[in-house]
């Protein structure tokens, strides 16, 4: 499966955020968003999920057996999406159920002993620190796993210890076979990754 980004165009609040960005990702892939605050590196994202529309252009997957971009894409935004009544355990299990993915009790114990959160598994989401509720959010990319990774600022609240571990995951779903699309203004573990920089906030 190959994704293709041909000529895209976002206009929001009448204000272009992007204009003509074509690019293109085979199995293994990566490719880097950077530019200023306000330069629509979000929208970028989102319109590549299928969560904004394009004023023009398309993003479209080669060789996909008729399956969508929002098919095979896992979109983790500035939002960790987590109810903090609940915990990281239930949390995931209603993600997986909710994204198609495994809702086993062992799957998502795996998941979190993979992002170093096994035991916080049954506390309230709401007691967590900042940087264990955003490995949390990550995690959904573990218990339901899609080749197509839409990361905006994943490292955020992640000390140098979980942004490494981050690395790892992002390293092994590569290897794998999956794409990273990564918005990011700090080093983000994708080596190799193409670049596209956006332009500054008006």
């Amino acid at each position: 499966m190959r994704l293709v980004a041909q000529n895209i165009s976002i206009v929001r609040a009448a204000r272009r955020l992007a204009a003509n960005v074509s690019f293109s990702l085979d199995p293994g892939g990566a490719l880097v968003l950077l530019g200023a605050n306000g330069s629509g590196k979000t929208s970028l994202l989102r319109a590549i999920a299928g969560l904004l529309p394009l004023e023009s252009g398309a993003v479209v997957l080669e060789e996909a057996d008729d399956l969508t971009v929002a098919d095979v894409t896992h979109f983790v935004g500035h939002d960790n999406a987590l109810k903090t009544r609940l915990t990281p355990r239930e949390n995931l299990a209603f993600w997986a159920a909710m994204l198609g993915g495994d809702d086993a009790p062992q799957a998502i114990a795996t998941a979190l002993t993979r992002v170093g959160l096994p035991h916080v598994a049954d506390l309230s989401v709401g007691v967590l620190s900042a940087g264990q509720k955003r490995r949390v959010a990550l995690c959904r990319l573990l218990v339901a796993p899609r080749p197509l990774w839409l990361l905006d600022e994943p490292t955020t609240a992640l000390d140098s210890a979980a942004t490494a571990l981050l690395g790892t995951l992002l390293a092994a779903h590569r290897e794998a076979g999956g794409m990273v699309i990564a918005a990011t203004h700090a080093e983000l573990a994708l080596p190799g990754a193409a670049t596209i920089i956006l332009g500054q906030a008006a």
